[in-house]
């Protein structure tokens, strides 16, 4: 089987420029446009967004490679290294903490060189104990002769069907130094495309023993920030891939397997972007919700309690809202809690639910 890297004139590789003018052109519309969204809002309902978004592109990175991370530990996370006031702050393990280490380094300093030193530190932050699930691997470096072939197959054993396989280990070093001559060198062509090509070529290379497609996503984040000149994310193209990964895996194999026009793969990486950003809207409607309504409440008063408690609401209160949790949330007595909840059914906030007596429960009236 002959691979892209088998051409001759690897890694040239072209695409149709007529036939992605129109999506480039889509995807660019829709990045201004949600970034102007986002530039309207204050600073804490940013800083919201991009905690928001940050998490979902950390648990979705590495549920695509078949990995669980836990949420609250992945946002208590971002929020320590971003220095943002939130609370239900939750005890990070090392390994959720070197995930979360190497994208914010991919995204945060998007503007810095991209050097081998930087790619060990990101393998290594993915691997803190040298191992991949029960497996010893070379952390921190290229992988090594000893583990060719290295090969991406699927399958039970002894009927497995084989997706790619990478360059021999000892091209590695050469493969590696092109890469990234090209990705810190001037700028050739639009950035957007530029992230999509560094994402194929360095999952191509395939340079460690795993961790490759983790590393080659936060490659084309940082390209993706570059595009935008901002280290505040507000789209997740891992949440995307996840939802898409079959077609994902599809169009990878195809065009590893083919020449060096990966227009097929350009115009997949396009679509699924377009489909990111978009989907933001959907990730982040709460959180516009919430300023579209502390803004139109800008002049009306509510005490400390109440904003604490409608604040939980538009995050998504787990289970029902009624007399007996607000208390709890906020610490105060029964009486209090059936005060600030009569008047915001008074003034319209809160809508009281079906049902009633002691069980009664409240719900946002807007």
């Amino acid at each position: 089987m002959n691979y892209i890297y088998d051409n001759n004139d690897w890694p040239k590789m072209t695409w149709d420029h007529e036939r992605l003018s129109g999506q480039l052109a889509d995807v660019r519309h829709r990045q201004g446009r949600l970034i102007g969204r986002m530039e309207g809002l204050g600073f804490s309902f940013r800083n919201e967004a991009v905690l928001q978004t940050l998490t979902e592109d950390v648990v979705k990175s590495n549920e695509i490679e078949g990995e669980k991370l836990d949420k609250d530990q992945v946002r208590s996370s971002i929020a320590r290294r971003l220095g943002l006031d939130i609370g239900g702050l939750v005890a990070v393990d090392r390994h959720v903490d070197g995930v979360v280490e190497m994208m914010l380094d991919a995204t945060g300093h998007y503007s810095d060189p991209l050097t081998e030193e930087r790619l060990f530190s990101w393998h290594a932050s993915l691997f803190p104990t040298g191992r991949s699930g029960m497996t010893r691997i070379a952390v921190g470096r290229w992988r090594e002769e000893q583990s060719d072939p290295m090969q991406v197959v699927s399958g039970p054993i002894g009927r497995e069907r084989l997706h790619f396989e990478a360059p021999e280990a000892k091209r590695v070093p050469g493969e590696i130094t092109a890469f990234l001559k090209w990705f810190n060198g001037p700028p050739a062509m639009d950035p957007v495309l530029a992230a999509g090509l560094a994402h194929l070529w360095f999952v191509t290379i395939h340079p460690f023993e795993d961790g490759n497609g983790r590393i080659a996503r936060a490659i084309a984040d940082m390209a993706l920030a570059r595009s935008e000149n901002s280290r505040q994310r507000f789209y997740s193209m891992s949440a995307q891939i996840r939802l898409e990964r079959n077609a994902y895996y599809d169009t990878l194999e195809r065009t590893q397997k083919g020449g060096l026009d990966i227009t097929l793969w350009q115009e997949w990486f396009l679509g699924c972007l377009a489909r990111a950003i978009e989907g933001a809207e959907r990730i982040l409607a709460g959180i516009f919700r919430k300023a579209r309504f502390w803004e139109a409440h800008a002049q009306k008063p509510f005490n400390d309690r109440q904003r604490a408690v409608l604040d939980r609401l538009f995050d998504g209160l787990e289970g029902k809202l009624t007399s007996s949790k607000w208390a709890k949330l906020v610490n105060c007595s029964q009486d209090t809690a059936l005060r600030d909840i009569d008047d915001l059914v008074k003034r319209g906030v809160l809508v009281k639910e079906p049902g009633g007596g002691r069980s009664t429960s409240y719900a946002l009236g807007l």
